[in-house]
């Protein structure tokens, strides 16, 4: 498309909208506006126009306050409490210092739409000027009641530090990627870093690029409140029914929380099954009085279908064995990890009082082990008052096992 051509026929530019659903309600809380132009007998969109750096600046900034000021006028018969997201590049919105932006936004606020409604996403990471001055016209045009978003969660080029610094209301992260199993468990990675900062700073996930069932899961499981793509609903020039998926939506919740909480209860059982087996092993022949060296020799060939490392930490993280670990079928003693400290891991205290209160075993979470980089489970479990032991299970059999991945 030719910059020159559209600006000549702005009649043509007009907003898309594409639905954003919540989890919580299952309809509609608000809308993407998306620019398009019609050109000819064909619906094009104006994204390309919109980060093209070779176009002036200000010819995209009238292409995109044309699309803003229809979607703006069109809002008007919105109930009060349906979100604008409004895509903002950041070179695009420090032009002006976002005056020409928040002008039409002040005009329209006369007419009905309050500013808490908009939702400005911003696109900061691909920002090439002062990430400071961008800072404080963020900060700036929050104090009217606008809520800022960052875009592109979980591309590479995402930044946690300047995300932590920027704040957000919410944070869109794009499922586009998750297309194969590798894509998926590097995704779930970023997603608890991400998680974490989210819930630190106070922000709502919102997950776009639906287009599958499996990836609305992936997103439900990882905490996402809002979300976004083809499989719900395809951007169109008008407004849907806000209960269009509400039955769809129930449907799939229904789904997905009978699947969790059937995980959750192969969860349970394989805990009760390690709690039992870890007890039956150490009063066989009162192996409580054994050395921790010859401990985990014997408890590696009985653990042998499902462990690939043993070691025994005290309550402080101190580790009183050397590891045993497995490899090529073959168990081999670690002496260098006596008496290294793993107090820094996290969790390890809130894991080691809840063994202490509970005076049983517990199954961790999934993680990306350090040296081997497989994904496995790690089951702890009291020996007695202050020491632990800690046993890592191998992929293969948490594979084997339908719940454990």
């Amino acid at each position: 498309m030719d910059a020159l051509e559209i600006l000549t026929n702005l009649n043509n530019v007009f907003p898309y909208f594409q639905p954003i659903f919540s989890a919580d309600e299952h309809r509609v809380i608000g809308y993407e506006v998306l620019g398009r132009y019609k050109n000819g007998e064909k619906i094009e969109s104006l994204g390309p126009i919109f980060l093209d750096e070779s176009i002036p600046e200000e010819y995209r900034l009238e292409i995109d306050h044309t699309v803003l000021r229809k979607a703006l006028e069109k809002a008007l018969s919105l109930e009060e409490d349906v979100l604008l997201f409004i895509n903002k590049d950041a070179d695009l919105l420090m032009y002006d210092d976002a005056e020409t932006f928040l002008s039409l936004l002040f005009e329209y606020k006369e007419k009905g739409i309050q500013l808490n409604r908009i939702v400005l996403e911003s696109t900061e990471r691909i920002y090439k000027g002062d990430v400071e001055h961008l800072d404080h016209l963020l900060n700036y045009i929050r104090t009217y009641g606008i809520k800022i978003a960052i875009d592109n969660m979980g591309n590479e080029r995402s930044h946690l530090d300047r995300i932590g610094q920027i704040a957000p209301n919410i944070l869109k992260v794009d499922l586009n990627e998750l297309r194969s199993t590798a894509s998926a468990h590097v995704l779930h990675d970023i997603l608890l870093s991400i998680s974490l900062l989210a819930r630190k700073i106070g922000a709502t996930l919102l997950f776009k690029n639906i287009e599958m069932v499996y990836q609305l899961q992936f997103a439900w499981r990882n905490g996402g409140r809002y979300y976004q793509g083809y499989y719900l609903h395809k951007p169109s020039e008008e407004f849907v029914d806000r209960s269009i998926q509400k039955d769809k939506l129930g449907e799939k919740w229904h789904e997905f929380i009978a699947y969790e909480k059937k995980k959750l209860e192969k969860l349970y059982s394989v805990t009760e099954k390690f709690n039992e087996r870890l007890n039956q092993f150490l009063q066989t022949k009162n192996r409580k009085m054994l050395q921790y060296e010859d401990l985990i020799k014997e408890l590696s060939s009985y653990l042998n279908d499902v462990a690939f490392r043993l070691y025994v930490c005290n309550e402080d993280g101190v580790q009183k064995s050397a590891n045993i670990f497995k490899a090529d079928n073959s168990w081999s003693l670690q002496p260098e990890y006596l008496h290294k400290n793993w107090s820094w891991r996290p969790y390890f205290f809130e894991n080691i009082m809840k063994m202490r209160k509970e005076k049983k075993g517990i199954l961790s979470d999934l993680y990306r082990d350090m040296e081997t980089g497989e994904t496995i489970r790690t089951f702890s479990f009291p020996l007695n008052n202050v020491d632990y032991i800690f046993i890592d299970l191998s992929y293969d059999f948490l594979y084997e096992h339908e719940g454990l991945l």
